[in-house]
């Protein structure tokens, strides 16, 4: 049994944020779930994912965050508790159905989670979505622990049937990938089935319904206003006139330097957990009650700015501060030091930590090791062929959202634009058209299926000239090796599902020149590229070779190590055209780390001498 669906209320058990958060979704009787995968949020779908197939749980991956959103929509006007997550920048993609989903409601419980990515641990922005609740008009709830996130789930899937909309409950990396005891609640029985009653005038939004149904969503937001007022999840504590505000993960940063700067007896901490709409009669009462007032809060002045709101409301003149000089950058994840040192400034004392810091300086410096490809990795090999295939021509490479973005990375150097999911497609395009340079765009199969089929489309009807490699390697693989329509489910044996061909795709999209290669075949793979390459129209090769971590999780890796003999020349094009981390040097010599290779043999068909051979 998955240890999510343990039935021991009052058992403490060490969870990951994420695991907590699904285990929140199961004792609130969640009986439908929907994602697209995406760090940070990842392991909270591989958890309920897992439980789906051991209980009455419907839970899917679904193409996309805005197909997830909307599959999600509808259980949820059916009456079904329903529970929508994705990484903040999968939010952009489903703010379409959002926004009007806010005007139509839910007929039972739907939690929407954002999964925000401060400092940019495995994201192209660190975006703010606390903003989408001010969009939207939609209530947004934010826990500052790992056991508060399980049980701020609970109260957000009441707070939607309540309001009969949809919450949005946004956690941070730092919740998500924290680990803590959480103390088991009682799982509520799921009602996996519903019913749709009909009512179009509604919810078929028409302008002249949506005109209603906005009127009955400020009243919405009005209501959800009056409930932060004495939510739990809003409190202030102490009664100085040093006032700090805070919210999500900075409250225990808070909480640790008023405590050891030893200030607990001249601050007052408000701490809003019930984020949006916050609740202005107690906002206004704790402002009345201080001399100053900083704000910690990671990310945008959202706080900041609903602070000063009310202020002027009120007519108070204190000064409030938040982001800026001398304070709180709107960049990267807050620390316990940041926020002691920015509290110690605010308010003028020393700035003496609460345990004196280790000296650390006979400790050598970490060595920096960015990130990498896989050895072994197909998408070297594709990146490999393709560059040997366009040398001599003037190129653009347009790349995407995958493990394959690395290959901008030297020595590969094969990505010269990157935007979001999908966007390599449509950017090669613009560039096509734009430019006399041969455009050569990447993209990941799963990525494909989320948003690179409407771009492609677009080529095809406007008649671009571009080609597109489209990487397969069979898995969603750089956030945890989940599915996507391409994958082979039958090799996880999970039965029922369908399998969707990305070259029957490509070809009835109408694609006049499409070719598969094998990229670890390097000669004749390359001789299939320059056909693409040569075409005049839209080119589509599909390199199709299966991640290697994958493979060695389903046991269909052979290992096979290759050595480097006595043949070597020292010409090094192992090193400085793939760069594949199984090669490092000894002295002057090219070695082959026989733990790290996995027998690709790619070296071995690069190399001058044949002097890369398979270790006996």
């Amino acid at each position: 049994m998955h240890k999510l669906l343990t039935n021991s209320p009052g058992e403490k058990m060490l969870l990951l944020g994420n695991e907590a958060i699904a285990r929140g979704a199961i004792e609130a009787g969640v009986a439908f779930g929907t994602t697209y995968p995406g760090t940070p949020s990842s392991e909270i779908a591989l958890n309920l994912f897992q439980v789906s197939h051991e209980s009455d749980l419907y839970f899917e991956y679904s193409t996309n965050e805005k197909v997830a959103l909307e599959v999600a929509a509808a259980a949820a006007n059916s009456g079904v508790r329903s529970f929508c997550m994705m990484k903040h920048v999968g939010l952009n993609v489903a703010a379409d159905p959002l926004m009007t989903l806010a005007y139509v409601g839910v007929k039972a419980g739907l939690v929407i989670l954002t999964a925000d990515d401060p400092s940019l641990f495995s994201s192209q922005n660190e975006q703010d979505n606390r903003y989408y609740g001010k969009l939207s008009g939609l209530p947004v709830l934010e826990p500052s622990s790992v056991e508060e996130a399980k049980d701020m789930f609970i109260s957000a899937l009441t707070l939607s049937e309540t309001l009969g909309r949809p919450v949005i409950f946004r956690t941070t990396t730092r919740i998500n990938h924290s680990s803590a005891f959480v103390t088991l609640g009682p799982i509520l029985p799921r009602n996996p089935r519903g019913d749709f009653k009909k009512d179009p005038f509604n919810l078929v939004t028409v302008p002249a319904i949506s005109r209603k149904l906005h009127v009955r969503l400020l009243e919405s937001w009005e209501k959800a206003r009056s409930l932060a007022e004495t939510s739990p999840h809003n409190f202030v504590e102490g009664d100085g006139k040093w006032g700090i505000a805070c919210s999500g993960v900075s409250y225990n940063y808070v909480s640790d330097a008023v405590r050891e700067l030893g200030i607990a007896d001249r601050t007052r901490i408000l701490r809003l957990g019930f984020t949006h709409p916050a609740p202005p009669d107690l906002v206004k009462t704790f402002l009345s009650g201080c001399d100053t007032v900083l704000v910690a809060e990671e990310g945008e002045p959202f706080l900041e700015e609903t602070l000063k709101a009310f202020a002027q409301e009120a007519g108070l003149t204190l000064p409030i501060s938040g982001k800026g000089k001398d304070r709180f950058s709107r960049l990267y994840e807050l620390d316990p030091a940041t926020v002691r040192g920015v509290i110690a400034a605010c308010f003028g004392v020393e700035n003496r930590a609460g345990k004196k810091m280790p000296d650390l300086s006979d400790v050598p410096e970490i060595p920096q090791r960015p990130p990498n490809l896989c050895a072994g990795c197909s998408h070297r090999a594709t990146y490999y062929v393709v560059k040997k295939a366009a040398e001599g021509m003037d190129t653009i490479y347009p790349s995407d959202i995958g493990c394959y973005t690395l290959g901008f990375m030297p020595p590969l150097s094969m990505g010269d634009f990157v935007l979001c999911m999908g966007a390599s497609v449509s950017t090669a395009c613009g560039f096509s058209k734009a430019t006399d340079k041969k455009v050569i765009a990447f993209i990941g199969d799963s990525t494909f299926f989320h948003s690179g089929l409407t771009g492609l489309v677009n080529a095809v009807y406007n008649n671009h000239n571009f080609t597109l490699v489209i990487l397969d390697n069979g898995t969603t693989a750089m956030t945890g090796h989940q599915p996507n329509p391409g994958v082979d489910m039958q090799a996880l044996n999970l039965q029922g599902y369908g399998r969707v061909s990305i070259e029957a795709v490509v070809r009835a999209m109408g694609v006049p020149h499409v070719a598969v290669i094998s990229p670890y075949k390097v000669k004749k793979s390359i001789e299939t590229v320059k056909e693409a390459l040569d075409f005049k129209g839209v080119s589509v090769v599909i390199a199709q070779e299966m991640c290697t971590l994958y493979a060695k999780t389903l046991k269909q890796l052979k290992v096979r190590a290759f050595k480097v003999t006595d043949k070597c020349k020292n010409h090094r094009n192992c090193i400085t055209e793939i760069g594949c981390p199984a090669f490092y040097l000894d002295g002057d010599k090219v070695r082959i780390d026989a733990d790290v290779c996995v027998g690709c043999a790619v070296c071995a068909q690069i190399c001058p001498e044949n002097a890369i051979t398979p270790v006996k």
